[in-house]
């Protein structure tokens, strides 16, 4: 028999391709706004709550727009960022503690602070060092996770990119092809490192995990760190655009007036490699894109 999984927010760019890709594996059901489930409210979820069938959750619900959770931050608590992103996960957590399900919170590497990852990049046990209030906010709801006293697995991702259009939200490789097709110039930042994650990847790990009923935090992101500047030079390569029309600029250039972003934020990914697990570069994800 297939196990029942209720997937919160699985209507976004990561949640729809899980669906697709884990259905023959699992019965997964969406839970979000589309169907009356508001993390913020917890009356709507009485569906969870009195649920006996399906013994795990997976939370993807999040606010993150990073420079909209910056503009919440004056508003503290009472702000989206924080009220999606902390108390939306608290409600999660406590229907999932009430019916005996074990919790799958999907996290960012956005709670680091890029200054200065050890050789190899972050790895699960390096310590979280927000420098925005989106990263703020999803390790705070990380916190709520880890002491909530009930079966728990964080998954920290970075950068997610699919190998087919999600017409409701572009990912940055499919921005950046639809710029280059059009001939339009194209500003990349040089002195920001990110990990890509081609989102199949996440959905094999995701299994994989269930699989071996882990628990705690894995890095599930991909097997290669670049800048924006390099990566947007390797899509036009593969992609045969003009390279010419990538400029390269710097962060504080980039995100002037808007949330600091972190410098270096190479993930570790050894721990899900250990259970057999190979995640893709980046320049093989985009040939899978070609």
């Amino acid at each position: 028999m297939q196990t029942k999984i209720f997937a919160i927010g699985a209507s976004g760019l990561i949640g729809s391709r899980l669906i697709e890709l884990l259905n023959d594996k699992y019965v997964l059901e969406n839970l979000s706004l589309e169907t009356g489930v508001d993390i913020t409210r917890p009356e709507t979820l009485k569906t969870i709550r009195e649920d006996q069938e399906h013994p795990i959750l997976i939370h993807l619900a999040a606010k993150a727009d990073v420079d909209g959770c910056e503009a919440d931050k004056p508003l503290r608590e009472n702000g989206g960022a924080y009220r999606i992103n902390v108390i939306g996960t608290k409600n999660v957590v406590d229907v999932c503690r009430v019916s005996g399900k074990k919790i799958i919170y999907i996290s960012t590497d956005f709670i680091f602070d890029g200054e200065s990852p050890p050789p190899g990049g972050y790895t699960e046990e390096s310590l979280p060092h927000p420098i925005n209030w989106y990263g703020e906010t999803k390790y705070k709801g990380e916190e709520v996770v880890k002491n909530s006293s009930i079966p728990y697995l964080i998954i920290r991702l970075s950068y997610p990119f699919r190998a087919s259009v999600f017409a409701a939200k572009k990912d940055f490789v499919q921005g950046i092809i639809d710029r280059l097709k059009e001939n339009q110039q194209i500003n990349a930042v040089t002195d920001h490192v990110m990990t890509p994650t081609f989102v199949d990847d996440i959905a094999a790990c995701i299994d994989v995990l269930i699989h071996h009923n882990a628990t705690g935090i894995y890095h599930v992101v991909g097997g290669q760190s670049l800048s924006p500047y390099e990566a947007a030079l390797h899509i036009a390569e593969k992609f045969g655009y003009n390279t010419s029309l990538i400029n390269k600029m710097t962060r504080a250039e980039f995100f002037k007036n808007r949330a600091p972003r972190p410098f270096d934020l190479t993930l570790n990914n050894d721990k899900i490699q250990k259970l057999g697990v190979t995640m893709k570069t980046f320049e093989e994800g985009l040939s899978l894109l070609l």
